[in-house]
């Protein structure tokens, strides 16, 4: 007697995704669905538009950030919007709208150098304290709680004062900025990569990788380093947030750079508080406005990868589908059950039950 054995099929291995892919908001833009998508690609446009007018900004601005005159004619001070000034012009006499377009600039250096900064101390610090612990873990910790008793912008204040007297140059201004924010971004940072480096590091894989012999070094960065860094995506943004903001307050309260040196909103905003009684708006108005559309796009991204770091609100998608599959599906034979002209009703009534649709409509049993 022969026996016949059915092939089993090899399972098809996933396609591995491309290194675009991979990126960390492209990532959670395939993800996003809805209104999570909605606010992430409306938060992803203000942000290019931002960083293109940054980085574009000595070819769109229509004048200089300090420039007071063209062709020998001053400007003139507090000038209503025209057509050679579209947004007027400052109680200084200089262009709102090309002051406004450099200032996106100055803001952009400052994130680029607080932020970048604070990650690079902040994880390593956490990597560090969250795998070895010990005395040095203790220390970190109640270093790391005590920062957040001193508010960021008075920190920043003093910073300022300490570097540049409180008037700054471009970089005195940036440097102080990006110090003061840097040491309140750091405990972020670092508490973040230590719970999670506590964490991985009593997974399998890493006390394999111990069994095997490998380097505490190789086991930080290759193996607890890359499963870590999950949520710095959206913490890069709230504190990209925090940023812009310390640096308006910093120019708003006169301790932010000069405006010689370079374009600040926040220092535009404070020689624009008395042009409002007078009724001049347009001083205040648009460099007002451009921190908050950079502040409602970064928190848009920020809110969005939020709800998709959450399992239960990612998974919205697959579970509409889901539901919408599994009420289509039958367990009779011939098709699925659909209501009949009597409805529920009918067949609490005593009604004869419903036949499967077999392709030829629907019956009831003879």
């Amino acid at each position: 007697m022969s026996t016949q054995t059915t092939p089993v099929a090899a399972p098809t291995a996933r396609p591995k995704r491309s290194l675009w892919g991979r990126l960390p908001v492209v990532h959670q833009l395939r993800q996003s669905v809805g209104l999570q998508r909605g606010m992430l690609v409306t938060g992803l446009v203000i942000c290019g538009v931002f960083i293109v007018f940054a980085i574009f900004a000595p070819f769109i601005a229509p004048y200089g950030f300090a420039q007071l005159s063209e062709d020998g004619v001053r400007f003139g001070a507090q000038q209503p919007p025209s057509s050679a000034h579209p947004w007027g012009t400052t109680v200084g006499g200089y262009d709102v709208l090309s002051r406004v377009i450099w200032g996106t600039q100055t803001a952009l250096l400052v994130i680029i150098a607080a932020v970048l900064f604070s990650i690079f101390i902040g994880v390593l610090l956490g990597l560090v304290s969250g795998y070895f612990g010990g005395w040095l873990d203790r220390v970190l910790v109640v270093i790391a709680d005590a920062i957040y008793a001193f508010p960021s912008v008075l920190l920043a204040i003093v910073v300022a004062i300490v570097i540049s007297g409180g008037e700054s140059s471009l970089w005195g201004g940036i440097l102080a900025a990006s110090i003061s924010i840097m040491v309140v971004f750091i405990p972020q940072y670092y508490r973040v990569i230590r719970a999670e480096t506590v964490r991985i590091k009593s997974e399998a894989y890493v006390e394999s990788a111990i069994v095997l012999g490998a380097s505490n070094s190789r086991i930080m960065f290759r193996h607890v380093l890359r499963n870590a860094t999950r949520s710095l995506p959206l913490i890069v943004t709230l504190n990209a947030t925090e940023a812009i903001l310390t640096l308006a307050a910093l120019g708003f309260l006169g301790f932010g750079i000069e405006p010689t040196a370079a374009a600040e909103w926040g220092y535009d905003l404070s020689k624009a508080l008395g042009d409002v009684t007078n009724g001049i708006w347009w001083t205040g108005l648009y460099p007002g406005l451009a921190i908050v559309f950079v502040v409602l796009g970064l928190m848009l991204v920020g809110e969005s990868l939020n709800d998709l770091a959450d399992p239960r609100l990612r998974g919205r998608r697959s579970v509409a589908q889901s539901s919408g599959t599994v009420s289509e599906t039958s367990v009779v034979p011939g098709g699925s059950l659909t209501a009949g002209p009597g409805g529920l009703a009918g067949l609490e009534n005593g009604a004869a039950p419903l036949v499967a649709d077999n392709g030829q409509g629907f019956g009831v049993k003879p």
